[in-house]
């Protein structure tokens, strides 16, 4: 029984069979694998069926055909239902019956020999421990232990679910696949009274926010945002403009972090590489609301920033803000982009990256396909005057990215794809801005959505400043993140002058 369950896992763990023993033993030797065995035969053989398979005379490769057939006439997501830990071994290869991975080997056209069973294989492992935990006679810390010991409780599936549960079941099997990585905060705004406080300027031009020390101001109300940060942006942005988004991210296992979690879920996130870390508290913020300006109290909690192989090879991946104990991280995350030069990059560094500099960060900024970032940071990490547009935007490319995309706050955005540079303006306001955070996330992972649909630069310019301007009617980075619906509705509204042209310097 172990050396099924071993092969189709690809354990090398060699003390697997010994402790799959224990556990048995930990049930009175009730035949939990035995019945588990069974069940996976017993489906895979009922999906065969339904593939007009002979179960007994049809090869591997006849069924990993079968399968991925199910995905190009649409009939994966009925063929197979509760399929998540269904795998089988033929002679040396392994088939996934598990949606996810049969969409995957499709979408990425894979040959019989070079499949995905990841999904699959996560999916059994922790099918395999549930059993035996909810087993009437088995104690949960004993068989913990013991599933650690042989394999079955890794690291990296910590908080795991099926990608089809995470996304609602709803799986596009014809959708681009992004995963954002970076931080994820829950924001506490405090909106101050007018009449508490004050802004003023100092000698050096630098405007600052003030009350009477000492003193205790009341404030007009507090508001608690959930999941919100650059990339949680960027993923949830994905999601609802109708593209398959997933988030690497770290979270401490209190409170806040259990509502991010669920909040993410919500929206349609593959939480998948969410690493939620026993006794760490979550990333909590503090926002001081004057006017339709912010202040923020940041502290980023110390957490152990772990590359997770993604199951899904993504379409693109999108990096921002993350915590500066994340090099290791950044290094894995090259390493795998080295390995898979299909996913393309887009790159909106965060406070960290720009202290890290160019240097250490060549390999990145070399890969991105895309890096997006406002002209004083593109000033600071390039070295060039603010005042010329033109040297940003070249020095930029001179670094690796295809495109270059700089925002300019009244005066639009600037992108380039290395020759023209094209200058684009804001969706203008219907109401002034009541809040502006989190415009620029909302348009720089508007800008890669559209690109992951397969719109031009010119038409995803377009796309970027509505959802901007969506946002900043709102409280919050998230609550005004538009549907693809509507911001083709208020693109279709647009005033005329609404269009990328040329830049002349």
């Amino acid at each position: 029984m172990a050396r099924f369950l071993q092969t189709i896992l690809n354990v090398e763990e060699p003390l697997f069979s010994v402790g799959l023993t224990r556990l048995e033993k930990a049930t009175g030797n009730s035949g939990v694998d035995t019945r588990l065995i069974a069940d996976i035969i017993e489906k895979a053989h009922q999906v065969m069926r339904a593939l007009t398979l002979d179960p007994a005379d049809t090869t591997g490769h006849e069924v990993y055909q079968a399968l991925i057939g199910t995905v190009i006439d649409g009939t994966a997501q009925t063929i197979l239902v509760d399929t998540d830990y269904i795998l089988l071994a033929f002679e040396s290869e392994i088939v996934s019956f598990n949606l996810i991975d049969v969409i995957e080997n499709r979408h990425h056209q894979l040959s019989y020999g070079s499949q995905i069973a990841s999904h699959g294989q996560r999916s059994l492992r922790g099918e395999i421990v549930t059993r035996y935990i909810d087993h009437a006679r088995s104690n949960e810390a004993v068989t913990r232990e013991i599933a650690s010991s042989i394999g079955l409780l890794p690291e990296s599936d910590q908080g795991y679910e099926s990608v089809a549960a995470a996304l609602g079941n709803s799986v596009a099997t014809n959708v681009p696949y992004l995963l954002a990585i970076g931080d994820i905060v829950t924001d506490a705004f405090i909106t101050l009274r007018e009449d508490q406080a004050e802004v003023t300027t100092d000698e050096h031009g630098a405007k600052r926010l003030s009350m009477e020390f000492g003193s205790k101001p009341p404030y007009d109300h507090v508001d608690i945002i959930q999941a919100v940060g650059n990339s949680a942006n960027a993923a949830v942005s994905f999601a609802r403009l109708g593209l398959n988004a997933g988030l690497l991210a770290f979270l401490g296992d209190d409170q806040a972090g259990k509502d991010s979690l669920k909040y993410l879920k919500s929206e349609k996130i593959d939480t998948s590489l969410v690493s939620v870390q026993p006794g760490q508290k979550s990333n909590y913020h503090y926002a001081l609301r004057y006017g339709a300006d912010r202040t923020i109290l940041i502290k980023y909690e110390k957490y152990a920033y772990t590359w997770q192989p993604p199951a899904v090879i993504p379409d693109w991946i999108y990096l921002s803000m993350i915590s500066a104990d994340s090099w290791q991280l950044h290094e894995d995350l090259a390493a795998y982009l080295t390995e898979h030069v299909e996913t393309k990059l887009a790159f909106q560094p965060g406070t960290f990256h720009f202290e890290w500099g160019i240097e250490k960060l060549e390999a990145i900024y070399k890969r991105a396909y895309l890096v997006v970032m406002n002209r004083e940071e593109a000033a600071l990490v390039t070295g060039q005057p603010h005042e010329s547009i033109k040297g940003l935007v070249n020095a930029l490319h001179a670094l690796g990215p295809q495109i270059v995309v700089v925002t300019d706050g009244p005066s639009g955005a600037y992108a380039s794809e290395g020759d023209t540079i094209l200058q684009m303006p804001n969706y203008p306001d219907p109401v002034p801005p009541y809040d502006r955070t989190g415009a620029g996330d909302a348009f720089a992972s508007t800008l890669v959505a559209a690109l992951a649909k397969g719109e031009t630069l010119k038409t995803a310019l377009t796309w970027a400043p509505i959802n901007s301007m969506s946002v900043v009617q709102v409280l919050g980075a998230q609550a005004g993140l538009l549907r693809l619906d509507k911001l083709e509705q208020l693109l279709q509204t647009a005033p005329g002058d609404y269009a990328p042209k040329e830049y002349v310097e």
